[in-house]
């Protein structure tokens, strides 16, 4: 980051929070760094998020204790921040800050890139599609990821979203046989070929979460393809709001510069909100709904809206955000304004979590609304869009028929009503439930219509006769005419 001093004050008129208030000043910019003298060897940085007339609002970079308006200096750079940028950064692990905490040395930068970035013009965006494997069943099989998509997993307290997100981020590919975490990654079927590389940002983790994550990323193999920031709790919160843009910055080269395909995972958008809601109370803004600012939709929206593809260019970013919902409230307003600007959700039951269920993805509530694009072309089977549909409806029917017999006891229902509460418990134990496994496409698939075996063809409603005599050859036209005859 280049130290250029265009300009000096040392006219600190105020300290709140993690906030410093500068009067008098002149020629400085929004988003413009600075570097904050407290004492001979003492300095950290600073941001400006605020200007008017007679005062510059800067954040701070560090803990704003200590710190004396009377002798304070602060000296404007002349310049936003900006990232160092290089075909090397794949492999690396970055602080929450940028600075790099694997040990190696920093990147000699063969691009520099101001790091607030902007969403994709509209008129430049090109609508997702193409397959985007996760290896986890209830996302590949019933809610599909397409490249270029924002598709939010909504988790909540004592969740396991970081073994999904683990998982994820050990099986992440670009078709049905690219296991990313053996370097597999870009293998396929026609016309899935391509570069896949991940980026994962982790704001307010915990010391436990980093070396949970820093431990996956390197006994699996996928830090070779993967470029991570960790901000942990007890870093400065306002790092929290630079971490996701380094790491879209990151994507953004990767994906527009060197053509890969990157999926980017931001962990706990919750804490980044929570961030957000700080610094407005610091400013003694106006608050909104339930104390986060107005402004909450357009910062995220400014975060989200970088995922997409470019015409004219080969890469693209796709978003998986996890946010953990208070008091699992899928209402609640980050939740809420996450759904609204993303094309689908992810949500994990804390009731399936229970059973014992892994990962305890609740199918029914769950929707990729560009499910159709991701299969449209040729990565995954025929049968994908039929199958997920009539398994839909089965399971629909089956947690309907939990609920009556919650209220009138199992012995009132019919033996079909049993059947679909019987399908009910498979769904969850056989297609949900995988452990720490991987299942590719035509596992997913397979694991599908094993579960139809059972399914009486008459209630195949969802799913043609082609692809019932196709894909369940063990009930052809010989037991259906015996059917119809029963």
């Amino acid at each position: 980051m280049s130290r250029s001093i265009v300009t000096e004050y040392q006219t600190v008129d105020a300290v709140k929070g993690p906030l410093i208030f500068v009067r008098g000043i002149k020629g400085v910019s929004y988003g413009e760094m600075a570097t904050i003298v407290t004492g001979p060897e003492r300095s950290m940085l600073g941001q400006v998020i605020e200007i008017s007339d007679k005062f510059a609002a800067l954040q701070v970079f560090g803990p704003t204790r200590g710190i004396s308006p009377a002798t304070a200096v602060v000296r404007f750079h002349g310049e936003p921040i900006e990232m160092s940028l290089s075909p090397l950064i794949l492999g690396r692990m970055f602080r929450g800050d940028g600075a790099p905490m694997d040990g190696a040395p920093p990147l000699i930068p063969a691009h520099r890139r101001d790091v607030s970035g902007s969403a994709i013009n509209p008129v430049q965006r090109e609508l997702p599609r193409d397959f985007m494997m996760t290896g986890v069943s209830a996302i590949d099989g019933l809610n599909t990821l397409a490249r270029g998509q924002k598709l939010p997993i909504f988790s909540g307290a004592g969740l396991p979203s970081n073994e999904l997100a683990n998982l994820i981020i050990n099986n992440a590919g670009l078709a049905n046989q690219g296991l990313a975490g053996q370097g597999l990654a870009g293998q396929g079927l026609a016309g899935q070929t391509g570069k896949f590389a991940l980026v994962f940002a982790g704001m307010g983790i915990t010391g436990r979460e980093a070396d949970y994550f820093y431990n996956s990323f390197h006994q699996s193999g996928a830090i070779e393809h993967s470029v991570v920031f960790m901000n942990l709790a007890g870093d400065p919160v306002i790092e929290r709001f630079i971490t996701p843009r380094l790491a879209l910055t990151a994507a953004e080269y990767l994906a527009f510069d060197l053509d890969y395909h990157v999926l980017v995972v931001l962990t706990d958008m919750t804490n980044y909100c929570n961030a957000l809601r700080e610094i407005s109370s610091a400013r003694e803004e106006i608050p909104g709904r339930r104390g986060y600012p107005g402004y909450m939709y357009t910062d995220l929206a400014g975060l989200y809206e970088r995922a997409g593809r470019i015409r004219g260019k080969p890469g693209s970013i796709t978003q998986l955000p996890i946010l953990t919902m208070p008091d699992d409230d899928i209402t609640h307003p980050i939740a809420d304004l996450t759904g609204y600007i993303t094309e689908g959700q992810i949500v994990l039951d804390r009731d399936l979590n229970r059973k014992g269920v892994f990962p305890p993805i609740n199918a029914l509530p769950s929707l990729s609304r560009l499910m159709d694009h991701a299969i449209g072309a040729k990565s995954t089977r025929e049968d994908h869009r039929q199958l997920a549909d009539q398994l839909y409806m089965l399971y629909a029917r089956g947690v309907e028929q939990r609920r009556v017999a919650s209220i009138i006891g199992e012995e009132g229902l019919t033996e079909e009503d049993r059947g679909y509460v019987r399908f009910a418990d498979r769904f969850e134990k056989d297609f949900i439930h995988q452990g720490e496994s991987r299942r590719d496409m035509e596992q997913t698939l397979a694991a599908g219509w094993a579960l139809l075996e059972g399914i009486e063809d008459r209630d195949l409603v969802r799913v043609s006769r082609d692809m019932i005599n196709k894909y369940r050859p063990q009930r052809g036209d010989d037991e259906l005419d015996k059917d119809k005859q029963a």
